[in-house]
């Protein structure tokens, strides 16, 4: 096992770089406690909401969003990179780092070419297909690569030799028994305990069209006796179900401990972001996924395992509306062995165990070098 006692990780910019980072740093944590942990990131990415409140030391350093086609910001980049790199090496120089490991997201470059630098050694953790441009340039200096999903390797050349880890989750998800929690979880939402929860959560963008067609729904669902927990998105305009229904229909604009979401529900309708997909997986929570459409499908790449192993169900954003909600949805919400069969092949197809596995890997990537 090689020495670990200074490590240096870096992700930002969105919560699939921050959230693997923060359960990492605390598998960290819990297994050597006098372990220095340093993370790096960018004074205006949301890791400077959710890194220093979990008491670990944030570094911010200046990064550049990496150009996609060639035009004056390439010509600029290696000057600007240059600086970054700099900036990344005197906190790797400065916590005397042993390692650095890196998630995604435009800091990790500067991080990654400084411990190149330093001969020092890198480990990647990746969760999407294709591998996002960050990555994709720290490839260059390291093959300590690690995936969150076993579809990665098979779906993109450049991840072939990854090793398959899982994703970090935090403890709060990993060790989320939903049956024992979910009544006192319905309680806090104000659910009642004795009729179906379907849980509605289309992440920070895009979720307007989900927000629509659930609203749209709203009387049928309630009709059917399905209650609805459903997440607006702090970004979205608010939508405002039907006053009179006659069970329970909750908004929230955010929700910080998904977990609680998770236990009240019993099917969750979801985009397909890898942290929401390696989630709800890991703790068998039966979803119907609406993947994000305007990227590069990436999120309907993450879903479909999941799906095909018999843990969801899959419809495109275009296809999704109140109709489809009432034909597809409320039968499904209104049938427990169903579902129960759904939860186990979620499960089966998930894992609880990304932070150690990765951490594994970290100690042999430092023995080997």
């Amino acid at each position: 096992m090689g020495v670990l006692r200074s490590v240096v990780l870096a992700g930002g910019g969105t919560g699939g770089h921050i959230y693997p980072l923060l359960a990492f740093a605390d598998c960290l944590r819990r297994h050597d406690a006098d372990v220095r942990i340093t993370c790096v990131g960018t004074p205006k990415g949301l890791e400077n909401e959710l890194i220093p409140p979990q008491g670990y030391d944030l570094r911010q350093i200046p990064a550049y969003q990496l150009p996609r086609s060639v035009n004056m910001n390439l010509l600029r980049t290696p000057d600007r990179m240059w600086r970054s790199a700099r900036a990344a090496g005197k906190v790797i120089d400065d916590v005397k780092a042993d390692a650095v490991v890196g998630f995604g997201g435009y800091v990790s470059v500067p991080a990654y070419l400084a411990a190149w630098r330093r001969e020092l050694p890198i480990v990647i953790h990746e969760v999407n297909v294709p591998p996002g441009v960050a990555n994709r340039m720290g490839m260059k200096f390291t093959k300590h690569l690690a995936v969150g999903f076993p579809h990665q390797p098979v779906q993109s050349e450049a991840l072939r030799k990854a090793r398959v880890v899982g994703v970090p989750l935090r403890r709060s998800i990993t060790t989320l028994d939903r049956a024992a929690a979910r009544d006192a979880a319905r309680a806090h939402f104000g659910l009642r305990p004795d009729l179906p929860v379907l849980f509605v959560s289309g992440g920070s963008q895009g979720a307007r069209s989900i927000n629509l067609a659930v609203t749209g729904a709203a009387k049928e669902l309630a009709r059917a006796g399905v209650q609805v927990l459903h997440v607006i998105g702090a970004r979205n305009e608010p939508v405002s179900p039907p006053s009179d229904l006659p069970v329970p229909y909750v908004t929230l604009p955010y929700l910080s401990e998904m977990e609680l979401g998770y236990a009240a529900a019993d099917l969750m309708l979801a985009r397909g972001g890898a942290m929401t997909c390696a989630e709800v997986a890991a703790i068998g929570l039966p979803t119907v996924y609406v993947p994000y459409p305007h990227s590069n499908q990436e999120q309907k790449r993450n879903a479909l395992p999941v799906v095909e192993a018999g843990g969801g169900l899959l419809v495109d954003d275009g296809e999704l509306s109140p109709d489809w909600i009432e034909r597809t949805v409320i039968p499904l919400a209104r049938d427990p062995q169903r579902l129960a069969a759904m939860g186990a092949a979620a499960a089966a197809y998930g894992r609880r165990d990304g932070d150690e596995a990765l951490l594994d890997f970290v100690y042999e990537a430092v023995a080997s070098q």
